[in-house]
């Protein structure tokens, strides 16, 4: 399956939550989409409804196919630590993630867009892959003939998130990838336990 590109409000409002960003239509209709959407809200889940719904709510938020959630899962148990922590861990590094915490775009698929037509370079070297991996240390910079772009120069006069795992300079459009972020420091409200336990069936 292809990565949706269909309505966002929909999916916010299947998961009752704005995961791409503020979202007007959802606060006027937060009950779920379809002819039945005021109904549905009164069914109750069961237990693994909850954690499907859950694992879907990451994936639509960060924008990963099936396979690639599934093999960053594996990484994840692989690693020392709690599972949950490290999945989350593995899915912030991720370079198109990185480049929507610095601002340099202002949504994670315009992200990925970015990326993905060559306008980042990763230790001095273009990368035009978003799922790539960032270790600490790494540099992520926009190229010189890409400092001019409406949608970098216009993300990043806007932003004003900062976060302690990332070193960002708005004016040179370059920053640093210090470290994989803790859990109390990533601020999406997701409860990564459910996943652990659907994939430990």
């Amino acid at each position: 399956m292809a990565r949706y590109t269909g309505p966002k409000t929909r999916i916010a409002r299947k998961f009752k939550e704005p995961i791409y960003g503020p979202d007007k239509w959802l606060e006027r209709k937060n009950y779920p989409p379809g002819q039945h959407g005021l109904m549905k809200k009164r069914a109750k889940q069961s237990e693994y409804a909850l954690q499907l719904q859950e694992k879907q709510k990451v994936k639509y938020m960060y924008g990963i196919l099936e396979r690639q959630f599934s093999r960053i899962f594996q990484k994840a148990a692989r690693m020392k630590g709690v599972t949950g922590d490290n999945l989350l861990k593995l899915i912030e590094s991720r370079l198109d993630n990185v480049v929507y915490r610095m601002g340099i775009a202002p949504t994670r698929p315009a992200a990925r867009q970015i990326v993905s037509h060559c306008h980042i370079l990763v230790n001095g070297k273009v990368c035009n892959i978003p799922s790539y991996t960032l270790e600490p240390g790494d540099v992520i910079e926009v190229r010189e003939k890409s400092k001019s772009l409406d949608v970098i120069v216009n993300s990043v006069a806007t932003h004003s998130n900062k976060y302690g795992w990332i070193d960002f300079n708005p004016a040179e459009l370059k920053g640093t990838f210090i470290q994989r972020p803790e859990r109390a420091q990533i601020p999406e409200n997701i409860n990564e336990q459910l996943i652990v336990e659907l994939y430990s069936k």
